[in-house]
């Protein structure tokens, strides 16, 4: 009669000690898989959720991941316009999940091309740096790490006779674009 109590109990142990195991191992690869997560994985798998994002300038934009890439992301409330914000302008992000489950839809374009693509649609923007500086106008080159912005009023067309000013931004001072 011992006897069973004490295998009972050997069995009990066992048992627990399994578990513990398994929960450890759990814990591991959960620390491994979320190590090897990073904006671009966790903003491309954000869904519909609404984010908070605050930029170097203290600006905050909500709005949902409209599309995200390597090194950048488009914002925008449902229906309205989107923004560009490249990753090097984010200080925080809230209002993700704590996972990023599925397989995240992403582009793996950088922000190169993707302010070419801007460029070539001679979209009119509002540009803010990380000074919190503003220029609007039309991206008339995008070079290895800079854009060049011919200045101008956001409701005048990129003419020769409407340009004030030209201005080069390097993309690690770029913040934000927005549709003029």
């Amino acid at each position: 009669m011992r006897w069973d109590d004490l295998f009972g109990d050997l069995a009990a142990q066992w048992e627990a000690e399994e578990r513990r195991e398994l929960d450890a191992e759990v814990a591991d690869r959960t620390r491994r898989e979320r190590a090897a997560l990073g904006l671009y994985e966790r903003l491309a798998a954000a869904g519909s959720q609404v984010l908070g994002l605050t930029l170097r300038t203290g600006t905050v934009v909500t709005g949902q991941v409209a599309d995200v890439g390597d090194g950048w992301l488009l914002v925008g409330a449902q229906g309205g316009p989107v923004s560009l914000v490249p990753f090097g302008g984010l200080t925080a992000v809230t209002g993700l999940s704590t996972r990023a489950a599925g397989e995240p839809a992403g582009r793996r374009f950088g922000l190169g091309y993707a302010l070419r693509g801007l460029s070539r649609d001679r979209s009119v923007l509002t540009l803010t740096d990380a000074a919190g500086g503003q220029a609007t106008g039309t991206i008339d080159a995008v070079g290895k790490d800079v854009l060049e912005l011919s200045e101008h009023a956001g409701d005048l067309a990129r003419r020769p006779e409407n340009i004030t000013g030209r201005r080069l931004v390097p993309f690690d001072a770029l913040v934000l674009l927005r549709p003029a």
